[in-house]
């Protein structure tokens, strides 16, 4: 007979089914960075401006965005083993087309279908994570995710200049191609298989492409105005996404099984924790795109040192996220969400606040208690987005939990742009306040949370 659901799998299957995890979201979340790192490489070699050449990045995020939810609603009608699989496929030879790729429009073409792979991968991650580690331990698991995303995060631009050391810009997408195939091995011997799917349930092809439109105007809208494109473009690109998003959340209240999760978003612990997400990760972006600039221009510090700096906060996060994962056996999420995001708010606060001269352990400690309040918060977070949902819609709470980051993400850099704009060279000061408040905002709503019962996995 075989366990019953919510038993996750056994010892040995569970360690295949998390290395395929780990390996596939760790290529998603690194080509989201590495690239960047690669650009004016890139441009120099197929004949492009540095302003075209932001599309091998632009391409990828957007292509993200616009279809996550579409691939978590196909994980909740296909099944998230499959989807996954799909994704893996898909991201390997899209790699290979972007190492082949001789033109600037040929590369962006590669980097869209690749961000579709990606999207595929990220899109169920932790709906596979749910079904892979039995109810006590989902914590664990999420907590190791999160440690996988912050090591990969921090890691981008390291292993991007390591390769390009030694090799052309075509390895950082070659270098896919082996890890792919390893991931899939695992991904097809070990992943485990969900329920089907629930009476009724259809993929809804209006929905989809209105999801697209309409996140696709949203993160063209913020990317331009960081960008400093002109007023008139942003202003049609926002009248349209009113338009098409009007529509869209009216069709989607009258589907029972919505692309947009809006029946998710009727669970109060899941908007609140939602709400949480997009403005912790719109904290941490101000403070990331901001940082090296202050650091570097405010106080001269050099490329390497500014690189030394940072580091303290992903590894604190990285050390956090895993105890944060045990901690939501015992604890309320809305309680760890609500400290680590206080602590962070204080460590960014802090940093707005640093003397004129500061020594390196005034900047380390600070950098500590960003990463580590951030990591503290993650874990549970993301636990009781995917736990706070039915099991039959995993896929949709999964999906919600990327769009929230990339959203959050998104509307942090953008806001660094408004803040060079309107304050000039004291724009980091100024993100790093305003970065101080989204964190305070956060730890408020995340406290909300604890007049919510805690939610089983």
């Amino acid at each position: 007979m075989d366990k019953p659901f919510s038993d996750g799998l056994p010892v040995p299957q569970r360690y295949g089914a998390i290395i395929a995890i780990a390996l596939g979201i760790t290529m998603a979340v690194l080509d989201g960075a590495i690239a960047n790192v690669a650009l004016p490489t890139i441009a120099r070699d197929l004949s492009a401006s540095p302003a075209e050449s932001i599309w091998v990045v632009n391409s990828y995020q957007i292509a993200i965005i616009v279809s996550l939810l579409s691939m978590s609603f196909l994980g909740d009608l296909f099944g998230y083993r499959r989807v996954y699989q799909c994704g893996l496929v898909l991201f390997c030879m899209t790699s290979l087309f972007c190492a082949i790729s001789t033109s600037l429009p040929m590369l962006t073409v590669a980097r869209v279908l690749q961000g579709f792979g990606g999207a595929a991968l990220m899109s169920v991650n932790t709906a596979l994570i749910r079904l892979i580690y039995p109810q006590r331990f989902l914590g664990r698991g999420m907590g190791i995710n999160s440690f996988i995303v912050a090591v990969s995060s921090a890691a981008g631009p390291t292993v991007a200049a390591a390769i390009l050391s030694v090799a052309s810009w075509q390895w950082l997408f070659l270098i896919n191609v082996p890890i792919g195939i390893v991931a899939l091995f695992f991904a097809l011997r070990y992943l485990p298989a969900n329920q089907q799917k629930s009476q009724g349930q259809r993929f809804d092809i209006p929905s989809a492409v209105m999801n697209a439109l309409t996140f696709g105007l949203l993160i063209s809208a913020i990317s331009g105005f960081s960008q400093g494109q002109s007023s008139t473009l942003i202003l049609s690109e926002l009248a349209a996404l009113l338009v098409i998003g009007y529509f869209f959340i009216r069709r989607q209240l009258a589907l029972p099984f919505p692309i947009l999760p809006v029946d998710l978003l009727r669970i109060p612990i899941f908007s609140l924790s939602i709400g949480t997400s997009v403005c912790s990760f719109a904290a941490q972006m101000l403070a990331f795109v901001a940082l090296p600039f202050f650091l570097q221009t405010t106080l001269g510090r050099s490329e390497v040192e500014t690189g030394l700096l940072l580091t303290p906060w992903p590894l604190a996060t990285m050390v956090m996220a895993p105890l944060a994962g045990y901690m939501i056996e015992r604890f309320h999420a809305g309680l760890l969400g609500g400290i680590g995001l206080a602590v962070m708010a204080v460590g960014l606060f802090a940093l707005a606040m640093l003397p004129h001269n500061p020594s390196d352990i005034d900047i380390v400690w600070r950098m500590i208690l960003c990463g580590a309040g951030f990591g503290l918060f993650q874990s549970p977070n993301n636990h009781t987005i995917i736990s706070s949902a039915p099991r039959h819609r995993s896929g949709g709470a999964s999906g919600m939990l990327g769009t929230a980051r990339l959203l959050g993400q998104s509307t942090g850099a953008a806001l660094v742009a408004l803040m060079f704009n309107m304050f000039h060279e004291y724009g980091t000061h100024a993100s790093l306040i305003l970065a101080g408040s989204f964190a305070t905002l956060a730890a408020i709503v995340s406290s909300l949370r604890m007049s919510q019962p805690r939610v089983q996995a």
